[in-house]
């Protein structure tokens, strides 16, 4: 019986024994499964789904969202997030307008369309001047520096470096290329001292920062940039020659993918080439004033400058299927709307090539959209709602955004405005293309009243911003 009793004793102790010892492993499993709930972005929810959480909040939160922890701010400026936002569909095509303020200060504004806020970019990083003399600088011809015309106005950017004490210590990218692809924005070249610069720089705006990218094959400032095949493309420009500065006839393409830059062939400039006199083939120099990506080409219309004077000379044709320079059909070339010293800007929006003309004022501007088969530019929208700054160097933009025309201007208080091309019918008939029989230049008498009403119904507000003493540069449209 003491045995029986003994035993009992022991398998009851041995029994408690093995229940506190589960208890104490089980406490110590809760406590480690509460660290591992902690460390996730939102405890008790794995990584996986809040990813999935954060994907479908807008991006104009984003700048809020990182200010909750540090594991928040690393998934927000991840790849992973963004991978997932385009498998989602949740990716957000943004606006990016550069503008330039006091002392040439270049400032980078993002515009979300869908809210209409906006929001200003980290400042570009300062680039220091190459390691050249002041004296190389100031012997340069005065000519040489003003064969681009008013509308560039190299002369004024010189003297007012050599005005300035510290204009020598940093270069605010006067005379950069601006191009956006996959995903990020890249400012190209630029002045430097006497010289065009090579480097390169990124904006990510997953990241939002700057950062040096691999630089151009040579120096060019004032290039002319394109997509095409999500490739960035550059062409012309000038840079320093041994009598100062002169036009480039090179082309070259990056691709975001390798980071590497690959060499084109050269724009022929074949009608250039035929000028009655070897004087005027000396004065006159050959430079691009434009470029487009269209049907799967890049289209770049060309001068040939010696300041006051610019001849339009047509165009050529980059076909990346062969690697060859065409020349531009001739309606195409001789009718592209020209803004100031021949500077021709367009834009590409649904297969549709698109450009302002100002006519003789801007007051009187007209929106030209380009008959790719009977090689004509036609007028799409009379009328445009722009203010006449004679004294900007960029008195408006354009913008593709949303698969609509955009024009970025000012109004008579100096804001920023936004327009927005109004198509009502945007799965069946472009807006436009109602309006170009309609239009002034084709409208009869009797219904041009009744047009002009309709014309002035066409453009609306997006949005605006103060910008008193901003002037623009550049805009681009990106979708992350």
């Amino acid at each position: 019986m003491g045995n029986i009793l003994n035993l009992n004793s022991k398998t009851r102790w041995n029994d408690s024994y093995e229940v506190f010892q589960g208890e104490s492993c089980k406490r110590r499993r809760l406590s480690s499964n509460s660290c591992q709930y902690n460390a996730r972005l939102i405890p008790f929810l794995p990584d996986e789904i809040t990813m999935q959480i954060l994907a479908r909040v807008p991006r104009i939160y984003y700048l809020h969202l990182k200010l909750v922890s540090r594991a928040w701010k690393a998934a927000l400026v991840s790849s992973e997030l963004f991978t997932v936002r385009k498998g989602l569909g949740t990716m957000e095509e943004w606006l990016y307008i550069l503008t330039k303020v006091k002392d040439d200060k270049l400032l980078w504004y993002a515009l979300d369309p869908l809210s209409r806020r906006w929001q200003r970019l980290p400042p570009m990083p300062k680039v220091g001047f190459e390691d050249e003399t002041k004296k190389g600088l100031i012997s340069l011809p005065l000519r040489m520096w003003s064969m681009m015309g008013s509308s560039i106005r190299i002369v004024d950017v010189i003297m007012s470096w050599l005005g300035r004490r510290d204009a020598l210590d940093w270069m605010p990218f006067c005379g950069c290329s601006i191009g956006a692809v996959d995903g990020c924005i890249y400012a190209l070249g630029g002045f430097s001292r006497a010289s065009a610069m090579k480097s390169v720089w990124q904006y990510d705006p997953i990241r939002n920062s700057w950062a040096e990218a691999s630089p151009m094959s040579v120096g060019r400032a004032y290039s002319k940039t394109g997509i095409l095949n999500n490739k960035l493309y550059v062409v012309g420009g000038v840079t320093r020659g041994r009598g100062g500065l002169s036009p480039l006839q090179s082309a070259e393409v990056y691709d975001p993918r390798t980071g590497m830059w690959s060499q084109l062939p050269s724009m022929p400039f074949a009608r250039a080439q035929v000028l009655p006199t070897a004087f005027l083939a000396d004065l006159l120099k050959p430079i691009a004033t434009g470029m487009a990506s269209y049907r799967g080409r890049l289209f770049v219309p060309q001068s040939l400058y010696c300041w006051p004077f610019f001849v339009d000379v047509g165009g050529e044709v980059y076909d990346p299927n062969i690697n060859t320079w065409l020349e531009m059909p001739v309606g195409m070339g001789e009718g592209w709307p020209a803004r100031q010293a021949g500077t021709k800007l367009s834009v590409t929006v649904n297969d549709d090539l698109y450009a302002l003309d100002p006519s003789n004022s801007l007051d009187s501007a007209k929106i030209k959209v380009y008959d790719f088969e009977g090689d004509t530019w036609k007028v799409a929208a009379g009328d445009v709602p722009i203010h006449d700054f004679t004294d900007s160097e960029s008195p408006y933009l354009l913008a593709g955004l949303l698969g609509k025309l955009h024009i970025i201007t000012k109004d008579a208080n100096h804001n920023i405005k936004v327009l927005q091309a109004d198509m009502q019918h945007e799965h069946t008939e472009s807006a436009f293309s109602q309006l170009i029989m309609s239009s002034p230049d084709n409208s009869t008498t009797e219904d041009a009243e009744s047009s002009a009403q309709s014309q002035a119904e066409f453009w609306k507000v997006l949005a605006s911003r103060s910008g008193i003493s901003a002037e623009l540069v550049n805009c681009q449209s990106l979708k992350i």
